[in-house]
């Protein structure tokens, strides 16, 4: 059963919330009372997502859209309002990584797909949100970067770093924009997570290496989805009213060493 209670009346757009940290975002948001718009590019894993929600007596739409394209981003918005009336919460969770290093071995294709869907997605999904937050003086956002934006990558590449401290900057400036309007616009920041897209940028690695980078975080393990999405949940609520700007980390103490 749903616990109708800390979303009651929201509507939550998730980008990338077909699985992983994104699905953990959606199902955790649902299960507090928001209806949820499950945006991704991979259709079929996110009806399944939206069936989960339907099944435990939740309300929740899938739709299929490329953030990188303006015009899906704007139809995403549209239908997300058709459906459900308003929208209230974003969480700009889609991105990709790619683990091409060092960096001049970089195609120039690959350096502005990247930006593409990782900056740009962030910045064209917050911008047709926005005019609908500012009118109602109301709305929350927030904006999936990583600890590689905080430092740097451990598997990717120079252009996820670079893209993931885009969205941190971008973040604070939209959040200045936004302010004046009681709009709320933060980012996360996570660590390594035990999901199926960190499985498939190591796949090959055999269960000891992984063990041992594990263990070289100081809470000597990965961070679990449900980790992730109590924080973002907790950015979404009136209970961060007065935050701003910020930047959540959420790396199991990763970046203190």
């Amino acid at each position: 059963m749903m616990n109708n209670y800390r979303f009651t009346d929201k509507v939550a757009i998730v980008t990338g919330g077909a699985r992983g940290l994104g699905k953990a975002t959606a199902l955790l948001l649902a299960q507090q009372g928001a209806a949820v718009v499950i945006c991704d590019v991979r259709r079929e894993l996110a009806d399944n997502a939206v069936d989960e929600i339907i099944d435990k007596g939740g309300r929740a739409l899938s739709y299929a859209a490329d953030i990188s394209n303006a015009n899906d981003v704007e139809d995403l918005v549209a239908s997300t309002v058709d459906y459900f009336g308003t929208v209230d919460i974003l969480v700009n969770n889609a991105g990709i990584m790619r683990t091409t290093s060092p960096a001049e071995s970089i195609p120039a294709e690959e350096w502005s797909g990247m930006f593409d869907v990782n900056v740009t997605g962030v910045f064209q999904c917050m911008k047709a949100v926005l005019p609908i937050f500012k009118e109602r003086r109301s709305g929350k956002i927030v904006n999936v970067s990583s600890s590689a934006g905080r430092s740097m990558s451990t598997f990717n590449g120079a252009h996820y770093t670079a893209c993931k401290a885009a969205v941190l900057g971008l973040t604070r400036h939209i959040a200045n924009e936004a302010a004046p309007y009681n709009v709320n616009v933060n980012a996360v920041a996570p660590g390594s997570f035990a999901t199926e897209g960190g499985l498939e940028l190591v796949a090959g690695a055999p269960p000891e290496a992984l063990e041992a980078e594990a263990k070289k975080i100081p809470m000597r393990r990965f961070g679990k989805p449900e980790d992730h999405a109590n924080l973002v949940a907790f950015l979404c609520s009136e209970e961060s009213s007065y935050i701003t700007g910020a930047t959540v980390d959420i790396n199991g103490g990763d970046l203190m060493m």
